[in-house]
């Protein structure tokens, strides 16, 4: 029973891919981003190297992942409970991205910690379109929107306090792919959702974004159920997202278009961390 680590996304898919992806929704996040890491090389978010690990049980069976990427803190996949332990013994780890329960386990053995952000996942059960509809219609988002949708990003990321050194990339990769839709009212641009390619049968969408002299008009539900359907007309089996627990009303407004929750989880630092400001 133990824990290896490589910066190689190529042996860590060889070694342990199989198992994140029997669980799709749980580790949506490592899925994605080792997706992204596979796709755009070891740099693709930022100048380190990131660091990839794996747990094999007793049984010889992996039976949990984790993705670094620098600088973003690390992200532990679904996981056996007694592989806890041993990864803070393997690790000087001082921030995490994990399910409430490994998370809050990890921070017990820090010195002191906080909780910067609770999220809860959700997945897409019966699809319930706005009733009424706002306003407008959804549109695919093309290259003629490429510096809109960059500031919209980087507005986004800004209020949930992440990094956003790569905005570029990520809009034109998924302008290229259909993988941004915006929705217009009157002939302008008020709302955006994301959607990542699709892995193990799932997409996540990400992000919803609407500015803030757009808010309250059902903008961002009704972009986010046409993506939701389009994901389900397409034949993704499950359609997810996550939400900042902190935010009732988005919280509120998927869950009424049929979004069910599956899980939480946890971002927690310990208190040798410094507070990054966003």
């Amino acid at each position: 029973m133990t824990w290896t680590f490589t910066d190689d996304v190529d042996v860590f898919l060889d070694a342990a891919g199989a198992s994140p992806a029997a669980r799709p929704a749980e580790n949506t996040l490592v899925l994605t981003a080792t997706a992204t890491l596979r796709r755009n090389g070891p740099h693709a978010y930022g100048d380190r190297a990131p660091l990839l690990g794996w747990w094999r049980g007793a049984d010889g069976e992996v039976a949990g992942t984790l993705v670094q990427t620098p600088p973003y803190p690390p992200l532990l996949g679904a996981v056996a409970p007694e592989a806890v332990a041993p990864l803070a013994a393997s690790l000087p780890l001082t921030r995490i991205n994990a399910d409430r329960a490994a998370a809050e386990a990890l921070a017990a053995t820090w010195p002191g910690h906080r909780v910067d952000q609770e999220q809860r996942l959700y997945r897409l059960g019966t699809l319930v379109p706005p009733s009424p509809a706002p306003s407008g219609r959804p549109r695919a988002a093309t290259a003629a929107d490429r510096a809109l949708l960059v500031r919209w990003h980087r507005a986004f990321a800004d209020e949930v306090g992440q990094p956003a050194p790569h905005a570029e990339r990520l809009v034109d990769e998924r302008t290229a792919s259909g993988g941004l839709t915006l929705w217009e009212d009157g002939g302008v641009p008020v709302s955006m959702a994301g959607v990542s390619s699709r892995i193990a049968g799932t997409v996540r969408i990400a992000p919803v974004y609407t500015p803030a002299g757009h808010r309250g008009r059902g903008y961002a539900a009704a972009v986010t159920a046409e993506v939701g359907r389009a994901a389900r007309e397409a034949g993704v089996r499950e359609v997810l997202l996550f939400t900042d627990l902190a935010n009732p009303t988005s919280n509120g407004v998927y869950r009424r278009i049929g979004f069910r929750a599956v899980a939480d989880r946890l971002l927690i630092s310990s208190a040798e961390e410094p507070v990054i400001p966003g």
